[in-house]
């Protein structure tokens, strides 16, 4: 990406950190749905606040893409991923209508790793390596 005055920009994923919960809606959405069909959805069919610092995951019927919502300071941050030729892996095999994923999990759906047979390793802890 360039900008105006021809220097480059960075796309980037939205920030995540210990405090944020992630959001991934399980049933699939009409993409047509821009910022405020989203954010009207989050709130008066999930029943959560679209104005927490939180992501909000949609994928559509096809499951080729993939947009985040999310509330950053002063306006809504709407972030897309759409596939050329792969499905993304939706955790469907998690119970209710919304799931919650950790930043970690989140980017294994995004690079197109399937969550319900993905287990990462033990976390190892050592206090010296004599």
């Amino acid at each position: 990406m360039v900008d105006r005055r021809g220097r480059g920009i960075a796309a980037v994923r939205p920030l995540l950190d210990e405090e944020i919960t992630i959001n991934v809606c399980l049933d699939p959405v009409d993409f047509r749905m821009g910022i405020n069909g989203l954010s009207v959805l989050i709130e008066a069919s999930l029943k959560y606040d679209p104005f927490s610092r939180n992501l909000f995951c949609f994928t559509n019927k096809r499951r080729n893409q993939i947009k985040v919502l999310y509330w950053e300071r002063s306006g809504f941050c709407l972030w897309l991923k759409r596939l050329e030729e792969e499905r993304f892996k939706w955790p469907l095999h998690l119970p209710g209508r919304v799931a919650k994923l950790t930043p970690e999990q989140l980017a294994w759906l995004l690079e197109g790793l399937d969550l319900k047979h993905l287990k990462p390793h033990r976390k190892l802890e050592y206090r010296t390596v004599l």
